[in-house]
């Protein structure tokens, strides 16, 4: 069973499709309990960084996270469900992040040529062993709708990384926590792929 943490976000319903496409069973929910018997649970995400804390911390749902990571079930952030889960962000300054890992999230920096937001294909440059990009080929295109960047505290995390007006942490691995900056549900046979590679953990 796959949980996926509904805290009024957007882009859940296609993140759910595409996991009832690889044949998962699937719950939405916002329950602790249901989350933490689940063998996998995801944090989608589109919209404000400072709105979305807010609400995980309205529902309790920062502290089930807490809970889902101690108790190592694989955890997956998608797009702003990956700036989430480190300690700020330039788009709400003074807000805390969850700190689940150490990193900042900072606005793409402008540069001739390049649109803000980032929106469309870019392609990945994949670490070794990357567990959820198993059998994925490296230069691989995925999609990217967003306006701020992960750089991430330590290097041994990045799992994938792209160019676009700078080096881009676009996916990070550390023990039972993955997150990606772009959209493996819109990202056609390959997210499919990262998504299977995820629930097979």
């Amino acid at each position: 069973m796959v949980a996926i943490i509904d805290y009024d976000a957007g882009n859940i319903k296609s993140v759910e499709k595409a996991l009832l496409h690889l044949g998962e069973e699937v719950i939405i929910t916002r329950d602790r309990e249901q989350i933490l018997n689940s063998d996998k649970v995801i944090l989608p995400g589109v919209g404000a960084f400072g709105d979305a804390m807010e609400k995980l911390r309205s529902y309790g749902l920062d502290k089930v996270i807490y809970e889902v990571v101690e108790r190592k079930i694989p955890f997956l952030g998608i797009c702003l469900g990956l700036q989430l889960l480190f300690e700020k962000s330039d788009e709400t300054p003074g807000v805390k992040g969850l700190g689940v890992l150490p990193g900042e999230i900072l606005r793409i920096p402008d540069k001739e040529g390049i649109k803000i937001p980032h929106m469309g294909w870019n392609s990945v440059k994949i670490k070794k062993d990357a567990r959820i990009f198993k059998d994925v080929p490296q230069d691989s295109y995925v999609y990217f709708v967003h306006s701020y960047y992960l750089k991430a505290g330590r290097e041994e995390d990045v799992a994938a990384t792209t160019e676009y007006s700078t080096l881009i942490h676009a996916a990070v691995e550390h023990d039972n926590v993955f997150a990606c900056q772009f959209h493996p549900e819109k990202s056609s046979e390959i997210g499919l792929k990262i998504l299977k590679n995820f629930v097979e953990l």
